[in-house]
Protein backbone atom coordinates (compact mmCIF):
# COMPACT_ATOMS: atom_id res chain seq x y z
CA UNK A 1 0.00 0.00 0.00
CA UNK A 2 2.44 3.17 -1.07
CA UNK A 3 1.94 5.79 0.54
CA UNK A 4 3.64 9.58 0.79
CA UNK A 5 7.80 9.01 0.58
CA UNK A 6 7.89 6.31 -2.04
CA UNK A 7 8.70 6.57 -6.09
CA UNK A 8 5.84 10.12 -7.33
CA UNK A 9 3.20 9.52 -9.89
CA UNK A 10 0.29 10.94 -10.81
CA UNK A 11 -1.74 9.09 -8.82
CA UNK A 12 -0.17 9.68 -5.85
CA UNK A 13 -1.78 12.60 -3.39
CA UNK A 14 -4.44 12.76 -0.66
CA UNK A 15 -8.05 12.61 -1.61
CA UNK A 16 -11.20 12.79 0.89
CA UNK A 17 -13.98 10.42 0.23
CA UNK A 18 -17.90 10.95 0.95
CA UNK A 19 -17.56 9.40 3.98
CA UNK A 20 -14.91 11.95 4.89
CA UNK A 21 -11.83 10.06 5.38
CA UNK A 22 -9.12 10.66 3.72
CA UNK A 23 -7.03 8.18 1.78
CA UNK A 24 -3.81 8.14 -0.65
CA UNK A 25 -4.41 7.55 -4.28
CA UNK A 26 -6.13 10.53 -6.41
CA UNK A 27 -7.55 7.74 -8.55
CA UNK A 28 -8.18 5.44 -6.06
CA UNK A 29 -5.49 2.40 -4.87
CA UNK A 30 -5.26 -1.53 -5.62
CA UNK A 31 -3.42 -4.41 -3.56
CA UNK A 32 -2.63 -7.43 -3.97
CA UNK A 33 -3.90 -10.67 -2.09
CA UNK A 34 -1.61 -13.64 -3.27
CA UNK A 35 -2.84 -17.01 -1.62
CA UNK A 36 -0.83 -20.15 -1.77
CA UNK A 37 -2.28 -23.39 0.49
CA UNK A 38 1.35 -24.54 2.76
CA UNK A 39 2.47 -28.12 2.78
CA UNK A 40 0.13 -29.08 5.51
CA UNK A 41 -2.99 -27.97 3.16
CA UNK A 42 -3.39 -24.79 5.16
CA UNK A 43 -4.30 -21.40 3.41
CA UNK A 44 -1.82 -18.70 3.42
CA UNK A 45 -1.81 -15.02 2.58
CA UNK A 46 1.33 -12.65 1.91
CA UNK A 47 1.52 -9.53 3.82
CA UNK A 48 3.19 -6.77 3.95
CA UNK A 49 4.92 -5.19 7.04
CA UNK A 50 5.37 -1.32 6.86
CA UNK A 51 7.87 0.63 7.71
CA UNK A 52 7.27 2.75 11.03
CA UNK A 53 7.44 6.39 9.08
CA UNK A 54 4.51 4.99 6.33
CA UNK A 55 1.11 5.84 6.86
CA UNK A 56 -0.30 3.23 9.40
CA UNK A 57 3.08 2.30 9.87
CA UNK A 58 4.15 -0.82 11.84
CA UNK A 59 0.59 -2.95 10.33
CA UNK A 60 0.38 -5.80 8.21
CA UNK A 61 -1.18 -5.35 4.98
CA UNK A 62 -1.31 -5.81 1.00
CA UNK A 63 1.76 -4.93 -1.22
CA UNK A 64 -0.30 -2.15 -2.87
CA UNK A 65 -0.89 1.37 -3.58
CA UNK A 66 -2.01 4.40 -5.81
CA UNK A 67 -3.78 3.94 -9.24
CA UNK A 68 -2.31 5.66 -12.24
CA UNK A 69 -4.86 7.39 -14.28
CA UNK A 70 -6.94 5.06 -16.11
CA UNK A 71 -4.96 2.39 -15.03
CA UNK A 72 -6.58 -0.82 -14.26
CA UNK A 73 -6.77 -2.37 -10.43
CA UNK A 74 -5.52 -5.38 -11.43
CA UNK A 75 -2.54 -3.79 -13.18
CA UNK A 76 -2.02 -1.67 -10.30
CA UNK A 77 -1.79 -4.57 -8.01
CA UNK A 78 0.94 -6.17 -9.90
CA UNK A 79 3.31 -2.95 -10.32
CA UNK A 80 2.92 -2.46 -6.88
CA UNK A 81 3.62 -5.73 -6.13
CA UNK A 82 6.50 -5.55 -7.98
CA UNK A 83 7.80 -2.28 -6.78
CA UNK A 84 7.84 -3.24 -2.99
CA UNK A 85 8.12 -7.10 -3.13
CA UNK A 86 10.33 -7.63 -6.51
CA UNK A 87 7.16 -10.05 -7.28
CA UNK A 88 7.35 -11.07 -10.77
CA UNK A 89 3.71 -10.75 -12.22
CA UNK A 90 3.49 -14.19 -13.69
CA UNK A 91 3.79 -15.78 -10.12
CA UNK A 92 0.49 -14.72 -9.80
CA UNK A 93 -2.68 -16.08 -11.05
CA UNK A 94 -5.58 -13.48 -10.88
CA UNK A 95 -9.16 -14.93 -9.86
CA UNK A 96 -11.24 -12.27 -8.30
CA UNK A 97 -11.91 -8.60 -7.65
CA UNK A 98 -13.15 -6.85 -4.68
CA UNK A 99 -13.98 -3.15 -4.87
CA UNK A 100 -14.54 -1.32 -1.55
CA UNK A 101 -15.98 2.10 -2.43
CA UNK A 102 -16.23 4.74 -0.20
CA UNK A 103 -17.93 7.13 -2.20
CA UNK A 104 -15.45 9.19 -4.76
CA UNK A 105 -12.06 6.65 -3.98
CA UNK A 106 -12.68 2.79 -3.89
CA UNK A 107 -9.80 0.16 -2.97
CA UNK A 108 -9.69 -2.89 -5.29
CA UNK A 109 -7.97 -6.01 -3.48
CA UNK A 110 -6.65 -8.40 -6.38
CA UNK A 111 -7.19 -11.76 -5.20
CA UNK A 112 -4.39 -14.45 -7.22
CA UNK A 113 -3.15 -17.97 -6.30
CA UNK A 114 0.56 -18.21 -6.21
CA UNK A 115 2.05 -19.89 -9.73
CA UNK A 116 4.88 -21.91 -8.76
CA UNK A 117 7.22 -20.54 -5.66
CA UNK A 118 6.88 -16.78 -5.97
CA UNK A 119 9.94 -15.20 -4.74
CA UNK A 120 9.40 -12.03 -2.65
CA UNK A 121 11.72 -9.68 -0.44
CA UNK A 122 11.47 -6.05 0.75
CA UNK A 123 12.53 -4.31 -2.38
CA UNK A 124 11.28 -0.36 -0.88
CA UNK A 125 12.38 1.44 2.13
CA UNK A 126 8.40 1.40 3.42
CA UNK A 127 8.32 -2.63 3.22
CA UNK A 128 9.99 -3.78 6.26
CA UNK A 129 9.32 -7.49 5.54
CA UNK A 130 7.38 -9.58 3.22
CA UNK A 131 6.00 -12.56 5.00
CA UNK A 132 3.44 -15.87 4.20
CA UNK A 133 1.01 -15.94 6.93
CA UNK A 134 -1.58 -18.73 7.91
CA UNK A 135 -4.72 -17.71 7.33
CA UNK A 136 -5.78 -18.73 10.79
CA UNK A 137 -3.23 -16.41 12.25
CA UNK A 138 -4.33 -13.11 10.85
CA UNK A 139 -7.03 -12.47 13.70
CA UNK A 140 -3.66 -11.86 15.84
CA UNK A 141 -1.62 -9.87 13.65
CA UNK A 142 -1.70 -5.53 13.71
CA UNK A 143 -3.42 -5.56 10.66
CA UNK A 144 -3.69 -2.14 8.50
CA UNK A 145 -7.34 -1.18 9.22
CA UNK A 146 -8.24 -0.97 5.33
CA UNK A 147 -7.04 -4.38 4.84
CA UNK A 148 -8.93 -5.57 8.43
CA UNK A 149 -12.19 -3.48 7.18
CA UNK A 150 -12.40 -6.23 3.56
CA UNK A 151 -10.41 -9.75 4.96
CA UNK A 152 -13.68 -10.34 6.14
CA UNK A 153 -15.23 -10.59 2.62
CA UNK A 154 -11.90 -11.03 0.49
CA UNK A 155 -10.98 -14.26 3.04
CA UNK A 156 -14.24 -16.16 1.43
CA UNK A 157 -12.85 -15.63 -2.15
CA UNK A 158 -9.39 -17.31 -1.52
CA UNK A 159 -10.88 -20.11 -4.15
CA UNK A 160 -11.64 -19.38 -7.35
CA UNK A 161 -14.54 -19.91 -9.38
CA UNK A 162 -14.55 -23.57 -11.50
CA UNK A 163 -16.28 -23.85 -14.85
CA UNK A 164 -16.52 -27.69 -15.66
CA UNK A 165 -17.91 -27.85 -19.48
CA UNK A 166 -19.23 -30.44 -21.01
CA UNK A 167 -17.97 -30.19 -24.18
CA UNK A 168 -20.05 -32.76 -26.50
CA UNK A 169 -23.17 -31.53 -25.10
CA UNK A 170 -21.80 -27.72 -25.78
CA UNK A 171 -20.17 -28.41 -29.11
CA UNK A 172 -23.41 -30.39 -30.28
CA UNK A 173 -25.86 -27.62 -29.51
CA UNK A 174 -25.06 -25.25 -32.06
CA UNK A 175 -25.44 -26.74 -35.61
CA UNK A 176 -22.34 -25.37 -37.50
CA UNK A 177 -21.08 -28.54 -38.76
CA UNK A 178 -19.16 -30.25 -35.83
CA UNK A 179 -20.30 -33.25 -36.88
CA UNK A 180 -17.55 -33.83 -39.52
CA UNK A 181 -14.79 -33.04 -37.14
CA UNK A 182 -15.71 -33.67 -33.56
CA UNK A 183 -12.24 -33.07 -32.53
CA UNK A 184 -11.60 -29.82 -34.36
CA UNK A 185 -14.85 -28.81 -33.20
CA UNK A 186 -13.85 -29.07 -29.32
CA UNK A 187 -10.61 -27.81 -29.65
CA UNK A 188 -12.09 -24.42 -30.87
CA UNK A 189 -14.24 -24.67 -28.01
CA UNK A 190 -10.94 -25.00 -25.72
CA UNK A 191 -9.79 -21.74 -27.10
CA UNK A 192 -13.10 -20.09 -26.27
CA UNK A 193 -12.99 -21.25 -22.74
CA UNK A 194 -9.42 -20.04 -22.82
CA UNK A 195 -10.61 -16.49 -24.03
CA UNK A 196 -13.25 -16.42 -21.14
CA UNK A 197 -10.73 -17.47 -18.61
CA UNK A 198 -8.48 -14.66 -19.40
CA UNK A 199 -10.46 -11.78 -19.76
CA UNK A 200 -13.00 -12.65 -16.55
CA UNK A 201 -16.06 -11.69 -16.64
CA UNK A 202 -18.34 -9.38 -13.97
CA UNK A 203 -19.97 -11.12 -11.06
CA UNK A 204 -23.53 -10.36 -12.63
CA UNK A 205 -22.99 -12.39 -15.66
CA UNK A 206 -22.73 -15.87 -13.17
CA UNK A 207 -25.45 -17.90 -12.59
CA UNK A 208 -27.87 -16.22 -9.97
CA UNK A 209 -28.28 -19.54 -7.60
CA UNK A 210 -24.16 -19.73 -7.31
CA UNK A 211 -23.01 -18.68 -3.54
CA UNK A 212 -20.25 -16.70 -3.75
CA UNK A 213 -18.58 -13.50 -1.93
CA UNK A 214 -19.91 -10.35 -3.36
CA UNK A 215 -16.17 -9.65 -5.49
CA UNK A 216 -16.75 -7.64 -8.87
CA UNK A 217 -15.02 -9.82 -11.35
CA UNK A 218 -14.21 -12.91 -11.35
CA UNK A 219 -11.19 -14.75 -13.64
CA UNK A 220 -12.29 -18.56 -13.26
CA UNK A 221 -10.51 -21.68 -13.73
CA UNK A 222 -11.82 -24.20 -16.11
CA UNK A 223 -12.18 -28.14 -16.52
CA UNK A 224 -13.09 -29.03 -20.38
CA UNK A 225 -14.23 -32.68 -20.56
CA UNK A 226 -13.57 -34.07 -23.98
CA UNK A 227 -14.86 -37.92 -24.95
CA UNK A 228 -15.31 -40.50 -27.83
CA UNK A 229 -14.01 -39.04 -31.03
CA UNK A 230 -13.30 -35.41 -29.91
CA UNK A 231 -10.47 -37.14 -26.82
CA UNK A 232 -7.57 -36.08 -28.98
CA UNK A 233 -8.59 -32.62 -28.80
CA UNK A 234 -6.91 -33.23 -24.99
CA UNK A 235 -3.60 -33.73 -26.91
CA UNK A 236 -1.49 -30.36 -26.46
CA UNK A 237 -0.45 -28.91 -29.80
CA UNK A 238 2.88 -27.63 -29.89
CA UNK A 239 1.84 -26.83 -26.16
CA UNK A 240 -1.02 -24.97 -26.83
CA UNK A 241 -2.77 -26.02 -24.32
CA UNK A 242 -0.43 -25.00 -21.74
CA UNK A 243 -2.11 -22.64 -19.81
CA UNK A 244 -2.26 -22.28 -16.15
CA UNK A 245 -6.72 -21.65 -15.90
CA UNK A 246 -7.87 -24.21 -18.22
CA UNK A 247 -7.46 -27.98 -17.82
CA UNK A 248 -8.21 -30.35 -20.93
CA UNK A 249 -9.56 -33.88 -19.80
CA UNK A 250 -10.04 -36.85 -22.11
CA UNK A 251 -12.68 -39.23 -20.47
CA UNK A 252 -11.03 -42.36 -20.13
CA UNK A 253 -15.08 -43.91 -20.15
CA UNK A 254 -18.34 -42.42 -19.90
CA UNK A 255 -18.05 -38.21 -20.07
CA UNK A 256 -20.96 -37.77 -17.87
CA UNK A 257 -18.66 -39.91 -14.99
CA UNK A 258 -15.61 -37.92 -15.74
CA UNK A 259 -17.47 -34.59 -15.30
CA UNK A 260 -18.91 -35.37 -11.97
CA UNK A 261 -15.55 -37.02 -10.82
CA UNK A 262 -14.06 -33.25 -12.00
CA UNK A 263 -16.79 -31.56 -9.87
CA UNK A 264 -15.90 -33.38 -6.79
CA UNK A 265 -12.07 -32.85 -7.20
CA UNK A 266 -12.91 -28.99 -7.71
CA UNK A 267 -12.20 -27.69 -4.95
CA UNK A 268 -14.15 -25.41 -2.10
CA UNK A 269 -14.97 -22.46 -4.38
CA UNK A 270 -18.22 -21.71 -6.36
CA UNK A 271 -18.69 -24.41 -8.98
CA UNK A 272 -20.47 -24.01 -12.14
CA UNK A 273 -21.73 -27.04 -14.94
CA UNK A 274 -22.03 -25.91 -18.19
CA UNK A 275 -24.16 -28.80 -19.79
CA UNK A 276 -28.07 -29.04 -20.82
CA UNK A 277 -28.22 -33.00 -19.86
CA UNK A 278 -30.80 -32.76 -17.15
CA UNK A 279 -29.52 -36.28 -15.52
CA UNK A 280 -26.01 -35.00 -15.21
CA UNK A 281 -27.14 -31.49 -13.80
CA UNK A 282 -28.81 -33.40 -11.11
CA UNK A 283 -25.92 -35.43 -10.36
CA UNK A 284 -23.33 -32.69 -10.09
CA UNK A 285 -26.30 -30.39 -7.87
CA UNK A 286 -26.08 -33.27 -5.80
CA UNK A 287 -22.01 -31.87 -5.07
CA UNK A 288 -22.91 -28.41 -4.57
CA UNK A 289 -22.37 -27.42 -8.35
CA UNK A 290 -24.74 -24.77 -9.74
CA UNK A 291 -25.88 -25.24 -13.68
CA UNK A 292 -25.65 -23.35 -16.37
CA UNK A 293 -26.85 -23.99 -19.78
CA UNK A 294 -24.55 -24.24 -23.15
CA UNK A 295 -26.36 -20.42 -24.05
CA UNK A 296 -24.58 -19.42 -20.68
CA UNK A 297 -20.79 -20.40 -21.95
CA UNK A 298 -21.71 -18.69 -25.55
CA UNK A 299 -23.00 -15.92 -24.55
CA UNK A 300 -19.74 -15.20 -22.75
CA UNK A 301 -17.77 -16.26 -24.97
CA UNK A 302 -18.92 -13.42 -27.57
CA UNK A 303 -18.56 -10.75 -25.02
CA UNK A 304 -14.88 -12.47 -24.36
CA UNK A 305 -14.09 -12.46 -28.36
CA UNK A 306 -15.93 -9.22 -28.45
CA UNK A 307 -19.05 -10.36 -31.22
CA UNK A 308 -21.79 -9.76 -28.55
CA UNK A 309 -23.95 -7.32 -29.71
Amino acid sequence: MTGPGASHHDGDGWVECAQGHRHWGRFGAAGLLLQRSARDGAAEVLLQHRAEWSHHGGTWGLLGGARHHDEPPVTTALREAAEEAGLHADAALISGQYDDDHGGWSYSTVVAGEVGDAEARPTSAETVEVRWWPVSSLPELPLHPGFAQTWPVVRDALEPVTVVVDAANVVGSCPDGWWNDRAGAARRLIDDVTAVCSAGFADAALPGPLARPPLQHWWPLAVVVVEGAARSAADPVDGHWADERVRVLAAPGAGDDAIVAAVAAAGDGPIVVVTADRELRGRCEALGAVAAGPRWLRGLIDVARGTSD
